[in-house]
């Protein structure tokens, strides 16, 4: 008994220890064998507590009247399925009739507390199934990317949600986006994040940074085209307009429209142009858009009229010819002048760090999820990097970017130069930068001509 007294106590404090120290290894190896025989333990009861169970039908309490038996209890959703993953469970429930997947979702809170786990998260798979995914630990507080989070085209990894999956930032899906957060929110390091993952594709990234180009000049050889003020932002624009106008010449002489010509080959964008053909994709990344939209003189004025209109342009038009928007900023209303909210009307994704009003938070949620504004004024001050991320489609989920250091940043842009694209129109705007030495290899990535 001695021994067995003192293995389940060593056993008791390596558990306490790895939920402290290292509460994935805890949930590996503890927390989930705990969970699921809770989760299966309490479930009947808890559907009940949590009003999710329907009463018997009427031809059972028919058939036990008729038989002088018991009333019948009342019936939770069935279980289809329950799995573990690396930072929680799946469960996969079937509705009873008359439920509904937004009852779930209204009582995610109680399920929460009710099983012991860190955050439920409820979806509809299917008509009559719901899906309930469970996190057993904070992901948010140290945030890891699982080695399996691949880049794919146009497809990159960023971040972690909440519910333990990896966010994509795909601008296949949400061709442009918007990024704001206050001073020290996490912003710059999401957009580090963003420019290391595109690093490894072969795109283009034109990069705007009016701080000088503190943000971007250090990652300046994976750029194509780079502006640190808002007069040479202006010219950048005006080129990428002008390229996106001849993108669509090419894709017109290239659709071919005839009878005989399949309809599998027909494009109306560059992603179904034959390879050889294909334009780089190009990603415009602004860093702090206020200093584009400010003006303080009759010059000014006119030069942000130009950068506006142009942005504007790029927006509404440059999705079809690859051409993607990622605007950041502390704030993004109104106040920055006309064309601003016609801008951020075409702004499909939406990402909001920690903000100092609600006014801003309203800014990036108040036309699409108002109940994400109330999530992105909650974010604390001791978690920098977590933000709420969204859609038009009103869906939003928390998010945080795992902390990348400058340096390593610079690594991987340098270590991806050779990745760099050339495009003619934008060659004026290219940085001029010193060799990188003997290791750097040269760049031998070149935009298709665009005749």
């Amino acid at each position: 008994m001695t021994a067995l007294t003192v293995t389940l106590a060593l056993v008791a404090t390596v558990a306490l220890l790895l939920r402290w120290q290292r509460p994935a290894w805890y949930w590996t190896s503890f927390g989930v064998i705990f969970a699921v025989v809770r989760i299966l333990a309490r479930y009947a009861s808890v559907m009940d507590a949590c009003g999710l169970t329907v009463p018997p039908s009427r031809w059972r309490l028919a058939l036990a009247r008729m038989t002088g038996r018991p009333i019948p209890d009342s019936r939770a959703p069935r279980i289809l399925r329950l799995r573990p993953t690396r930072t929680g469970l799946v469960l996969r429930v079937k509705l009873r009739p008359g439920q509904d997947a937004f009852d779930f979702s209204a009582a995610s809170d109680r399920l929460r507390h009710s099983f012991v786990m860190q955050n439920v998260t409820a979806r509809e798979v299917r008509s009559g199934v719901v899906e309930l995914r469970m996190t057993g630990y904070d992901v948010l507080k140290r945030v890891q990317m699982p080695a399996a989070a691949r880049s794919e085209v146009m497809r990159v990894p960023v971040a972690i949600r909440e519910d333990g999956e990896v966010y994509y930032r795909d601008y296949r899906q949400t061709p442009h986006a918007l990024n704001v957060g206050a001073t020290q929110s996490g912003k710059s390091v999401y957009q580090r994040n963003l420019v290391a993952a595109l690093a490894t594709l072969d795109v283009a990234l034109v990069g705007i940074d009016c701080k000088q180009g503190v943000e971007l000049a250090p990652l300046a050889r994976r750029f194509t085209a780079l502006a640190d003020n808002p007069d040479a932002a202006a010219d950048l624009l005006d080129a990428l307009v002008e390229h996106m106008e001849e993108v669509y010449q090419l894709i017109r002489r290239e659709q071919r429209l005839s009878a005989d010509l399949p309809d599998a080959e027909i494009t109306a964008d560059i992603w179904d142009l034959p390879d050889h053909l294909r334009p780089v994709p190009i990603v415009l990344v602004v860093d702090e858009v206020a200093e584009l939209a400010l003006f303080a003189t009759k010059e000014e004025e006119k030069r942000r009229d130009r950068i506006i209109t142009s942005l504007v342009r790029l927006s509404q038009l440059g999705r079809a010819a690859g051409i993607y928007l990622e605007i950041c900023g502390q704030r993004f209303g109104s106040e920055l002048g006309k064309g601003i909210t016609m801008l951020r009307a075409q702004l499909t994704g939406r990402t909001a760090h920690r903000v100092n009003d609600e006014t801003s938070a309203n800014m990036a949620f108040g036309d699409i999820a108002p109940d994400a504004v109330l999530a992105t004024v909650q974010i604390r001050t001791d978690r920098p990097g977590t933000a709420v991320a969204g859609d038009s489609s009103g869906g939003w989920v928390r998010i945080r970017t795992p902390h990348l250091t400058l340096r390593r940043a610079v690594n991987i842009a340098n270590s991806h130069a050779h990745r760099t694209p050339e495009i003619p129109a934008l060659d004026t705007f290219r940085p001029v930068l010193p060799p990188l030495g003997k290791a750097a290899a040269p760049s031998t990535a070149t935009a298709p001509a665009i005749a």
